[in-house]
């Protein structure tokens, strides 16, 4: 499975992306997650990609051909071709506080679409508009590309060692509360 980032700098896609990776690694599944880094500053554009599959993986460029792609900045619309080489069957799913009819009729797309407001997620939970983590337990409902306590158990063990439990596990709750809220 492959999948394709949209975000701006500082938002924490990167963080998002390694996350994903570590809990495959930990179902035993084989990864590979990098970001596209560039002249990006804080508040740039900027896309991270992963594949994950139960076979070693050969490929080692950027996903061109993404089965989901994930924006975390809803004002990435219209400004970036989010939808780029996105398959058919595949599944875009975004930050988006307005639903998805609208999210469709913005793109002029007849792709699967999922939405949830992940900043006011994040807002609740955390106490900041940083949705890298609510946007992380919505695509782990829409795609099922890992399992939803190997996610958690990651952020745990990644974000653990740099911030107080109490914020890990309010990220935690973010996670939780997209994966349940996704539409």
């Amino acid at each position: 499975m492959e999948i394709r980032w949209h975000g701006r700098g500082g938002q924490g896609v990167v963080t998002a992306n390694e996350i994903l990776a570590g809990a495959a690694l930990q179902e035993g599944k084989y990864m590979k997650a990098f970001p596209e880094f560039g002249p990006e500053r804080m508040g740039a554009p900027i896309r991270a990609f992963a594949r994950v599959s139960d076979e070693p993986i050969k490929v080692h460029s950027q996903v061109y051909f993404p089965d989901y792609v994930i924006v975390l900045d809803p004002t990435l619309i219209g400004n970036v071709n989010v939808l780029e080489g996105m398959k058919a069957d595949g599944g875009l799913i975004v930050n988006y506080p307005d639903g998805k009819d609208h999210l469709r009729k913005a793109l002029a797309t007849d792709l699967e679409v999922h939405v949830v407001d992940g900043t006011k997620i994040a807002l609740e939970t955390v106490g900041r508009p940083l949705a890298n983590t609510a946007m992380l337990g919505a695509l782990v409902k829409v795609s099922g590309i890992v399992e939803l306590d190997s996610v958690k158990d990651e952020l745990r063990a990644k974000l653990g060692g740099k911030l107080p439990q109490k914020v890990v596990e309010k990220n935690v709750l973010s996670v939780e509360r997209a994966y349940q809220e996704v539409d």
